[in-house]
């Protein structure tokens, strides 16, 4: 294969042995984190960074080793299936340990092995193994860390203790398909601040139709399925419930039927929870409080859109002093903001992307000011409304915070740093492992069109000015993924493309994020139309400005929404595209999730025109171009049979194309499938446009 391939496939695409998961502990002085051994090593680690103690040598922190895989479990073991499917939901590819949580203090962490359940201490004993029901899946301290809860087979326990959800044929203490994959809520459990009591989810599923995969190199197996919450059918039933000593139980009341989405839970205090739910169209939000004691529920905020309510992470919450934080457009739907009890904080001179917390008393934001390929680290007062930039410049910045430490990420043309900062003003390096970037990339990002789109234009590393390149569109272009960012790993893949002779283009067309409210909104009841007309003006506006683009000879590759837009492409506007790779792509979106297609298509029943229009199916006879599909057999987010229904209509139309299946391969590509891929595509590609 390939070196660039190689190192890619090997490295995991350059992730082994960096740094994830941080979190911090014992108010600020504790950062506990996952890393493996180097930039081959798969098998993640839990590490904690001590600025308590520090090396005689060097004076940097010490870095200590807590629960190493190998160790705990040298015959290795398999996942349990609830764990397999919520790394599917949240893109986990790394073995080993997947996660962790802490106790309050955060000096005791608790995770789960192969579904066998440990206990670690900051202070670097041994890691305990505590007993359980059977394989252990999302464990969960108390407080205090004395007791852990878990789930298994669809079951809530704690250790030491028991069986505390009842045996009625519903999920307790998870998430369902749609929150985990769609609503950003992976996690179905939490202890009350005084230890004693659960809140619980409880997930009925039964009301679902049945998703099957079938293993074709292992027919002796029966096939796998789960419940999955199709477009216009029914969703998960999704309940909060109190879990309490001698068997008391409290159900939390608001009418599940108008807000049947829960995107996030947690208890306030010992007497209150706070909760946030959406409708199915995910036009009105609100912040609820409940009392633990009797149920009841009250909003506090309620935030509406009437196309659906973008999320903005952090948001709705109330502050420590009671005031509520909700998102907020600005008039004329010109940027993404804040408000404050209603009032609005931010102008359209900020693109507010995420609250990240709160630090030395103000709000703590990841936002855009300018180019949106870029992001900074803001402080934004909530009096004064005054600005302050803790980490700015190219690229893209996030932060960590807690009781006055900070971590921040900067990742830039230089590459990827992540630093530590302690309440008392002193530096500290978090040890990257991961392999170095083989690329310097520097993209010609420009904005183009009367919509501003932001593309990105990579050129061979030797190419000779005046000598015609053909294109390759590289894209996603669908909602809530932005591909045009000044962030060094993602161009890698591209400069590879690009030295295979290619001038390589990524679009963020209408409908993307970061831009602003009315940008993102444009995709409202119609994906296809705005995507494709985006797409092409984009390309052609990019070829006036570069004539070494050879504007016929175009190939575009795309992986999910990117591979419906490939398809889309070459079905529709044959003229502009002349050969494509689609990848896992939606052909279909009455066959997709409820959460996802109703939030920007509406429900098929009530709109069925809408669906028949961006529906791929009735254009297979169109096919004049070379088109090859790609599906992973194991695919449980988007279903093979979308593929195959595309590739059935095209055989039945006599419609050439190709088709490439992959058994065991899910909606990601680990483990070298991504870039033995590539080398397949490269073929493909080079041979249609030669």
């Amino acid at each position: 294969m390939d070196p660039f391939l190689t190192l890619s496939a090997r490295t995991a695409r350059f992730t082994h042995g960096a740094p994830r998961a941080a979190a911090f502990g014992d108010e600020g002085r504790l950062l506990w984190f996952l890393r493996s051994t180097g930039p081959t090593d798969p098998v993640d680690s839990l590490r904690l960074l001590d600025t308590r103690t520090t090396d005689p040598a060097t004076g940097a922190p010490v870095e200590r080793l807590l629960a190493d895989p190998a160790l705990l479990a040298p015959e290795g073991g398999t996942l349990p299936l609830p764990e397999r499917r919520l790394r599917e939901r949240v893109r986990l590819t790394a073995p080993g340990i997947g996660s962790f949580a802490l106790d309050a203090t955060g000096t005791t962490a608790v995770l789960a092995l192969h579904g066998r359940l440990f206990r670690v201490t900051a202070e670097g004993a041994a890691p305990e193994e505590l007993p359980t029901a059977g394989p252990a899946f999302d464990p969960r301290p108390t407080p205090d860390g004395t007791r852990v809860a878990y789930v298994t087979d669809d079951a809530l326990h704690t250790t030491p203790g028991g069986r505390v959800s009842p045996d009625d044929g519903a999920r307790w203490g998870v998430a369902e398909f749609a929150a985990a994959e769609e609503l950003g809520r992976s996690r179905g459990h939490w202890w009350s601040p005084d230890g004693r009591t659960l809140l619980a989810t409880r997930v009925a599923e039964d009301a679902l139709p049945r998703r099957h995969f079938a293993d074709p190199e292992h027919p002796e197996l029966p096939a796998d399925d789960f419940a999955y919450p199709q477009a216009g059918g029914p969703n998960a039933r999704v309940e909060l419930w109190i879990l309490g000593p001698e068997d008391h139980r409290v159900r939390l009341h608001w009418d599940t039927d108008t807000h049947p989405y829960l995107s996030d839970a947690g208890w306030e205090s010992d007497d209150e929870i706070l909760l946030t739910v959406q409708d199915r169209l995910q036009q009105e939000v609100l912040l609820l409080s409940a009392d633990p004691a009797t149920g009841t529920t009250r909003v506090l905020s309620r935030t509406t859109h009437p196309q659906w309510v973008d999320p903005l992470p952090g948001t709705p919450a109330r502050l420590p002093d009671g005031r509520l934080l909700t998102a907020a457009d600005t008039p004329g739907g010109a940027a993404r903001g804040l408000a404050l009890d209603g009032t609005p904080l931010t102008g359209d001179d900020l693109q507010v992307r995420a609250v990240a917390g709160t630090h030395e008393g103000a709000l703590l934001l990841h936002a855009g000011q300018g180019d949106p390929a870029h992001q900074q680290v803001l402080l934004l007062d909530p009096d004064t409304r005054e600005l302050r930039t803790l980490a700015g410049g190219p690229g893209v910045h996030t932060a960590l915070a807690s009781a006055g430490a900070l971590l921040l990420t900067s990742a830039d043309d230089t590459g990827v740093r992540r630093t530590l900062r302690t309440a008392d003003g002193a530096e500290h390096t978090l040890t990257d492992l991961s392999a170095p970037l083989p690329y310097k990339v520097t993209p010609h990002l420009s904005r183009v069109t009367e919509h501003g789109l932001p593309t990105a234009l990579v050129l061979p590393r030797h190419h000779v000015p005046g000598r015609k390149l053909p294109v390759l569109l590289d894209v996603y272009g669908g909602p809530g993924y932005q591909a045009v960012a000044a962030e060094p790993r993602r161009w890698q893949a591209r400069q590879w493309w690009a030295d295979q002779g290619f001038a390589v283009v990524t679009t963020d067309n209408r409908g993307t994020p970061f831009v602003s409210p009315d940008f993102t909104h444009a995709v409202y009841r119609g994906f296809s139309e705005v995507t494709l007309t985006d797409q092409v003006d984009a390309l052609r506006a990019l070829g006036d400005r570069h004539p070494d683009l050879d504007l016929d000879r175009v190939g575009v590759r795309g992986w999910s929404y990117g591979g419906y837009l490939a398809a889309l492409a070459v079905l529709r506007r044959p003229d502009v595209f002349h050969a494509a790779v689609a990848g896992a792509a939606p052909t279909d979106f009455r066959l997709y999730d409820t959460a996802y297609t109703e939030r920007y298509l509406g429900l098929p029943q009530d709109h069925p025109e809408v669906y028949e229009r961006d529906c791929l199916i009735p254009d297979a006879p169109a096919l004049t171009r070379p088109l090859l599909l790609v599906h992973g057999l194991a695919d449980d987010n988007v279903h093979p049979s979308h593929t195959l229904r595309l590739s059935r209509a095209l055989t039945d139309a006599g419609r050439p194309h190709r088709t490439l299946l992959l058994p065991g391969v899910t909606h990601m590509t680990p483990d070298g499938t991504n870039e033995r891929l590539m080398a397949v595509e490269r073929e493909f590609l080079l041979d249609a446009l030669r």
